[in-house]
C-alpha cells in the first residue's frame, strides 16, 4: 500500500495485489487508431472521437486563479494558502482527463482483437508551442499507454507504427501527396476517392500494423465521393 499526499492537501492511498490478467474472449474486430487535434482519435471503421478539451473548459477558472495570486505578496500566508486552490484546478483537469482516457481505452480494448497505433514521440511535440496546449490536453500519451497495458492483459494483439506519411498516402491503392495541416480531405486523383485525412491515416495505420504482425490486410469498401 502506498499513501502520498497531494500539493492541495488531499490524503490518497493505493493498494497493489498481484492477480492473473483477464483475458477476454477472441474478438476478430480489427482498428487502426489515428489521434490528433481535430478530433481526439478517429478508428478506422470511421468512428470520431471528440476531443473534450478539459483544460480549455477549465482555462477561465484557471486564468482567474493565477490573476488573483500574482496579486498576492510574496511569501505572504495568504500567497501560499491560495497555491492549493491552483493545485485543485490542475487536479481536477488530471483526474478528468484521466477518466475520459480510462474509459475510451477500455471500450477499444473490449471491442477489438487487434489494435493498431502511431508510435509517437509526445513529449517531444508538446515542445512545439503552437500544439502544445492541444497535444497535453487531448492526453494522447496517456491514452496510448493505457491501452498499450489493457490490451496485453486481455491478451489482444496491440502494435505502434511509424506515423510517417499515413495522412499523405491514400488508404486505396497507396497515392502520396503534400497533405497541408489545414486540408481535411483526402483526395485521390488515381481513384477520385474522397476522404477525411484522419480516417484515411487511421486505415494506413490498421494496414502497416496488420503487415508488421504477418495478418493478412482487409481493404475497406470503396465507394467513389466516399
Amino acid at each position: 500500500m502506498t499513501i502520498r499526499r497531494s500539493s492541495t492537501g488531499r490524503w490518497d492511498a493505493a493498494f497493489s495485489v498481484e492477480c492473473e490478467p483477464e483475458r477476454l474472449p477472441e474478438n476478430p474486430h480489427q482498428v487502426g487508431i489515428d489521434v490528433g487535434l481535430h478530433t481526439f482519435a478517429t478508428l478506422s471503421d470511421g468512428t470520431a472521437i471528440a476531443n473534450s478539451r478539459f483544460f480549455r473548459q477549465e482555462e477561465q477558472a484557471l486564468a482567474k486563479v493565477q490573476r488573483k495570486h500574482s496579486r498576492l505578496a510574496e511569501g505572504t500566508p495568504e500567497r501560499r494558502q491560495h497555491g492549493k486552490v491552483i493545485a485543485r484546478v490542475h487536479e481536477r483537469i488530471a483526474f478528468r482527463c484521466r477518466n475520459f482516457t480510462h474509459q475510451l481505452s477500455r471500450k477499444i480494448v473490449n471491442a477489438s482483437g487487434f489494435v493498431a497505433v502511431e508510435d509517437l514521440h509526445v513529449n517531444r511535440m508538446v515542445h512545439l508551442h503552437c500544439l502544445a496546449k492541444s497535444i497535453a490536453d487531448a492526453a494522447w500519451s496517456a491514452f496510448l499507454a493505457q491501452l498499450a497495458y489493457k490490451a496485453e492483459e486481455a491478451g489482444r494483439t496491440f502494435v505502434k507504427v511509424n506515423p510517417a506519411y499515413t495522412s499523405q498516402t491514400g488508404s486505396q491503392w497507396g497515392h502520396r501527396q503534400e497533405m497541408p495541416l489545414d486540408q481535411r480531405l483526402f483526395e485521390c486523383p488515381c481513384c477520385h476517392a474522397q476522404l477525411d485525412r484522419d480516417l484515411n491515416a487511421a486505415r494506413n495505420i490498421k494496414s502497416l500494423g496488420l503487415q508488421s504482425v504477418g495478418l493478412p490486410l482487409e481493404a475497406p469498401a470503396f465507394r467513389r465521393g466516399e
